[in-house]
């Protein structure tokens, strides 16, 4: 959104081909803000950072949460969310979960309750300001004030701890914000964040600048450069064998139980220091050496492939960021399709409306038993039954839960005396084993791609990757084609990246494009080339309709200041918005805007200002006055941030025209 510092004064209009984009030379800025905080708004759980610019090497972790579950360190807060019935906001995280559980079974069914709601933006094709989420009691709320709440909840806490921690007074524009998404998210849904941090009250629409949009897997790699040894696990040392080391006498895991007591330790401390260059990791680098993140979250696993470029340290990505919704809610989701295989679907489904508070007891129960799943296990893990799930079922079927497991010929899931449910390891694999097989397939296609060969390392990041079933699907499918590395405090990784993001935004140098970007335009028709049914005749000339007129390609690499120009001319006088439709395809073979796979995405609005009153022609003809010359006005986009900018000039009078770029109203 700045405005560009020098413009080179060649406009393409967009009857011509489509020449590569113009680089701008950008003076390196010094960072305008004194403090930057980043959010990381997870599917299952989220937190922030922060760090002041003049101390940048220091990272601050946000304060311990009260409440928490057993065995799960409180660094992040589950991201769950709490309505009052007449919808204001009552809690978020621990406080949201606790309370909810706490209600009486009446009044709960009165409140809303949202959680894992970050999913439905990914999957969701025609998001808008007006999709909906539904809470568990069924009750729907526009997606955005829900976001919103959530986002203004870590403001307020986020600025009462920078303002505890600093020593001078800040304003609010002191402040950039950083918040992260997925790289596989495409344009709407980061505009969807934008708009919901508007309103949250982060930053004011005047000032876009000042929020950051980061991608999840950039800001874990901008983290890993700055890794040192003592801080990794490298999966690639352990050979194994059925869980155990080739010597036979430590379990695989035992390493990493080292590196968790180690996190344990850290983790009375909040404050993380950085590496002021890149750590050691990297002196085995070359330059041009490529490695992986993947970043397993709880929603979407997210692939991103960089090369580091010495001697600035500097990142470009190689291939277009690809992933899928294969996060650890596949393993929940996995489970729920289990009891509904055990208790019937119309059951669960009616024990969820009724019981909506016990419900998430029993998926918490669920998810704290998940993360103590390992490979080499050999006893059954234990899930206790909510009463109220034992009392509803005898009630709603008139029989007991273990008469029910017994009819299920469900042998891999057992019933104990004491109210529990027994998953058998061979249980556990098959919860697991759909997610897992999608992630490790996943990583092997990238890898199999002729730009991605030879990658050294593949760093696994995201809460997933604490996981040591997929850890040793992942050792075991690629530990010989490539180093896997693991951070220690691996579901932190992407918040601590996303502060070092937004102290320097212009890290990543280069990026990839994922779609065509482009617009309709009229062209010359040339007989044999365009189709007849293409055909206009305008003032006696032959055009042909529909072409698409190409400012990105699918896969295109795009250096950050890369612009691309176009000019337009409002079609008659006095017209005071000039509106371009955007077209998008992820096919790299289309030709017309009405080819299959090309879709419209967005919109280009560029509010012409009067034009200024020409100045008339001395002596002229009988005074007519000059002939007033078509009006030119020339955008300027940029596709190589994690979003896309357009700003725009009135050529003749060099006034800056206002653009805006619209993804979400289409």
């Amino acid at each position: 959104s700045s405005p560009a510092t020098a413009r080179n004064d060649c406009s393409i209009t967009p009857l011509t081909p489509s020449p590569s984009p113009l680089v701008e030379v950008k003076p390196r800025m010094s960072c305008p803000f004194s403090v930057v905080v980043a959010i990381d708004f997870g599917t299952t759980s989220s937190g922030y950072a922060f760090s002041f610019t003049q101390d940048s090497e220091a990272i601050h972790m946000m304060k311990r949460w009260e409440g928490g579950d057993p065995g799960v360190a409180n660094q992040k807060s589950p991201t769950c969310l709490l309505l009052t019935p007449d919808l204001r906001f009552h809690s978020f995280g621990f406080a949201a979960r606790d309370f909810y559980h706490d209600l009486d079974p009446e009044e709960v069914r009165h409140w809303l309750y949202f959680d894992k709601f970050k999913m439905k933006i990914h999957s969701t094709s025609d998001l808008s300001i007006e999709t909906e989420l539904e809470a568990v009691n069924g009750r729907r709320v526009r997606a955005i004030e829900v976001f919103s709440h959530a986002l203004h909840f870590f403001r307020e806490h986020a600025l009462k701890e920078v303002k505890d921690q600093s020593s001078s007074v800040l304003e609010g524009e002191d402040i950039r914000w950083v918040i992260t998404v997925p790289a596989v998210w495409r344009q709407p849904a980061k505009q969807f964040m934008r708009e919901a941090a508007y309103l949250a009250g982060l930053v004011s629409p005047d000032c876009p600048e000042q929020l950051l949009i980061a991608l999840e897997p950039e800001a874990a790699s901008i983290y890993c450069r700055k890794l040192r040894l003592h801080q990794v696990l490298d999966l690639s040392l352990q050979p194994i064998t059925n869980g155990f080391d080739l010597e036979g006498s430590r379990p695989f895991d035992s390493s990493f139980r080292q590196a968790r007591e180690q996190l344990r330790r850290s983790r009375h401390s909040r404050t993380f220091l950085v590496e002021s260059g890149t750590g050691e990791l990297w002196s085995e680098l070359q330059t041009g050496d490529r490695y992986i993140v993947a970043d397993c979250g709880g929603g979407t696993v997210d692939l991103t492939v960089h090369q580091i470029e010495q001697p600035q340290g500097t990142l470009k990505e190689l291939y277009k960021a690809s992933g899928g919704p294969y996060g650890a809610v596949g393993v929940d989701l996995a489970f729920e399709a289990m009891l509904c295989q055990i208790f019937g679907e119309d059951f669960i489904q009616s024990f969820k409306a009724k019981r909506p508070a016990a419900w998430v007891d029993l998926t918490i129960a669920f998810e704290a038993r998940k993360r103590t799943a390992a490979p080499g296990r050999t006893n059954a893990l234990n899930i206790s039954l909510p009463f109220s799930f034992i009392d509803f079922y005898k009630r709603h079927r008139g029989q007991s839960v273990e008469a029910a497991l017994r009819r299920s010929n469900m042998n891999i899931v057992k019933w104990s005396s004491q109210g529990m449910l027994r998953l058998t390891q061979e249980a556990m694999n098959e919860l697991f084993q759909p997610t897992i097989v999608s992630i490790v397939k996943h990583i092997e296609e990238l890898m199999a791609k002729p730009e991605v060969r030879g990658v050294r390392f593949l760093f696994l990041v995201g809460g997933f990757a604490e996981s040591p079933m997929l850890q040793k699907a992942v050792q075991r499918a690629l530990g010989r084609a490539c180093r896997i590395i693991i951070p220690h405090d691996v579901g932190l990784t992407t918040l601590k990246g996303a502060v070092l993001f937004g102290l320097d935004p212009t890290v990543v140098r280069v990026r990839r494009c994922p779609l065509i970007y482009g617009v309709g335009v009229l062209n010359r028709f040339v007989e044999g080339r365009h189709p007849r049914d293409k055909l206009l005749i305008k003032e006696g000339r032959e055009w042909c309709t529909d072409i698409l007129d190409r400012f990105v390609c699918v896969d295109q690499s795009v250096a950050l200041g890369d612009v691309v120009r176009r000019s337009y001319t409002p079609a008659r006088l006095g017209q005071r918005k000039i509106i371009i439709n955007i077209y998008c395809s992820s096919a790299d073979d289309v030709t017309y805007i009405t080819d299959p796979g090309v879709r419209k995405c967005g919109t280009i609005t560029l509010d012409l200002p009067e034009p200024l009153p020409l100045p008339r022609a001395v002596g002229g003809a009988g005074g007519g006055g000059a002939v007033p010359e078509r009006r030119e006005i020339r955008a300027t986009m940029q596709f190589g941030d994690t979003e896309i900018k357009v700003t725009a000039v009135d050529v003749m009078s060099n006034r800056s025209v206002r653009a805006s770029i619209d993804f979400l109203s289409n």
